[in-house]
């Protein structure tokens, strides 16, 4: 896809991985709706980048914010891009404990609501308004690109919630590129592995040893700004298509 006069919304754009996303985009010349919960981080990351980027904060599961995010991303230029990397979860623990006690039903439903739900409402609504873009000689009008999770083949003890909401993502990927084509809308999604965000860098020393050991190559964690990289890769490749791609230096979880 060329560039030029393009716009896109990154959703959660305010965290580690969507702010990266967010500069990277801005550098490259898109003009970027940065949409998250967080208003005022998002308000600082947009007016860190200036007259090229625009704050809209809100849930994405909110039709009235995200189709805001829609017109700012309008305003801004052609909507062609949409990077959905918001989603988080809540502590939900094994699904029985140790008290034998089950955990809690209403955290598996938010967690699943912050991350697939959030994804496909998002998706569906800004597919609908690339819908109308002058189409590419190869007819595409849009891209988007959602955020798994390695714990969405993998998941871990007590991670039946995420694990399960980053799956469903990836489930989205294939269907969703089904649906779309006839339109010229492309769907990937990436599963990113542990990664250097300022939260996992705060996390302490020894589990961070942990979690490096378990790498293949390179013995660190992944950074932002590699994620960035590969969004940008799948936005110009215009052939990569249905997929969803693991970014995690060969990193396979254990069971716990």
């Amino acid at each position: 896809m060329d560039l030029t006069g393009r716009s896109a919304i990154v959703t959660g754009g305010a965290g580690g991985l969507g702010s990266a996303v967010v500069r990277h985009l801005a550098d490259i010349g898109v003009k970027v709706v940065v949409l998250d919960i967080h208003e005022g981080r998002t308000k600082e990351i947009a007016d860190g980048i200036g007259k090229g980027a625009v704050a809209v904060s809100g849930d994405t599961n909110d039709d009235d914010v995200v189709l805001a995010a829609i017109s700012a991303g309008q305003s801004l230029g052609v909507l062609s891009i949409v990077v959905n990397v918001a989603g988080g979860g809540l502590p939900t623990g094994r699904t029985v404990g140790r008290d034998g006690s089950p955990t809690d039903k209403e955290s598996f439903v938010k967690t699943l609501e912050m991350n697939a739900t959030g994804t496909f409402n998002v998706t569906r609504l800004a597919a609908a308004a690339m819908a109308h873009n002058e189409p590419t000689e190869d007819g595409e009008r849009g891209v988007i690109i959602n955020t798994a999770s390695i714990a969405g083949y993998e998941g871990q003890a007590g991670q039946v919630a995420y694990g399960t909401a980053k799956a469903a993502i990836l489930g989205m990927s294939l269907p969703l590129a089904r649906d779309l084509a006839p339109l010229g809308i492309r769907v990937n999604a990436i599963a990113p592995g542990t990664m250097g965000t300022p939260l996992m860098l705060s996390a302490p020393d020894k589990l961070k040893e942990r979690l490096i050991d378990a790498i293949q190559f390179p013995k660190r964690l992944g950074k932002p700004e590699e994620f960035a990289l590969l969004v940008e890769s799948l936005i110009r490749n215009s052939y990569i298509n249905g997929e969803n791609i693991r970014l995690d230096g060969g990193v396979r979880f254990p069971p716990k």
